[in-house]
């Protein structure tokens, strides 16, 4: 069943795209992560052009941050004070992340720009999952082995501009906030991811938050940022393909279930082994193809915004 995608300008099979939407959905309820750095490479993978991969994942992202949001709601566990702040800082860092990347689609470097940060983060983000995921098993295992103890004060707190956030029980500068949120903005506009796997940490070893408010806190700022670049990219560069999000959103729902069904039956440390080795071998894949000669060697494309 070949399905037209407008803004990819190219036919994909629809029950695949529903069957990668499936796949991150299922990843998504076991692992806990949004799905955004693992649907984006995968549509590279099967011809989606960059620019629309990543304009158009952001939906999925939205999507089910929604669905968790409204469940750390209702358990009170967001800090809707340094969510604000993570937020103001993020709008920013989003605006400038669709700036750059409308300036390196003009000149037609933005497909090399985003494989690129994909093949460092996935590389940084999985080797660092994977050691601290054997590291737990290694704990689980044997018992008299202490887990290292997180600092609560650090450099962080000795900085100006201090507000007290009740919620998190800190009383920290709004410096590092700022900085984080901008950062994870930059990330999503670039790479259409919603940045929880590097804000989470940031926030809990960086600001000292307490984890009961962490997620919920992230997935706060996670949905307004993905959502105000989607519409930037969809303004400026016109690369989000509706039936692509669709068909993707779709499947995504009906995996999300199933996984939630099988995280639970399996031990956590074998799930983050089990994601670090999936996200290793997806930055694997798209190193080699930076490498690997593509079969054709020009691609004539006609550039829709300078016709008018």
């Amino acid at each position: 069943m070949q399905v037209y995608l407008p803004i990819a300008e190219v036919s994909v099979n629809g029950l695949l795209l529903l069957g990668i939407g499936w796949v991150v959905g299922i990843l998504s309820g076991m692992f806990g992560v949004g799905g955004g750095f693992l649907i984006t490479p995968l549509l590279f993978f099967i011809g989606v052009p960059p620019a629309v991969a990543v304009a158009t994942g952001a939906n999925q992202i939205v999507a089910s941050s929604v669905s968790g949001l409204m469940a750390h709601l209702k358990r009170k566990t967001v800090d809707f004070r340094m969510g604000l702040i993570l937020l103001a800082g993020g709008l920013i860092g989003a605006a400038l992340g669709v700036q750059l990347f409308s300036a390196l689609k003009k000149i037609g470097q933005v497909d090399l720009l985003v494989t690129l940060f994909y093949v460092a983060f996935l590389g940084i983000i999985g080797t660092l999952m994977l050691i601290e995921s054997l590291n737990a098993i290694r704990r689980s295992r044997n018992p008299n082995l202490s887990r290292p103890k997180r600092k609560r004060h650090t450099w962080v707190h000795a900085l100006p501009m201090k507000v007290k956030f009740r919620s998190s029980g800190l009383y920290i500068s709004l410096i590092p906030p700022l900085v984080i949120g901008a950062a994870v903005g930059v990330l999503s506009a670039i790479m259409g991811v919603g940045g929880g796997f590097i804000m989470v940490p940031a926030m809990i070893y960086l600001l000292g938050m307490p984890t009961k408010v962490v997620v919920g806190t992230s997935l706060f700022q996670i949905i307004f940022v993905t959502g105000f670049t989607t519409l930037m990219h969809a303004a400026t560069n016109y690369s989000v393909d509706i039936v692509l999000a669709v068909l993707l959103l779709v499947g995504g729902v009906i995996g999300a279930q199933i996984g939630t069904q099988i995280g639970v039956k399996l031990k956590a440390e074998q799930l983050r082994v089990a994601l670090a080795l999936l996200v290793l071998g997806m930055c694997l894949k798209l190193a080699l193809d930076l490498f690997i000669r593509p079969d054709e060697l020009y691609n004539i494309t006609i550039n829709k915004a300078a016709l008018g």
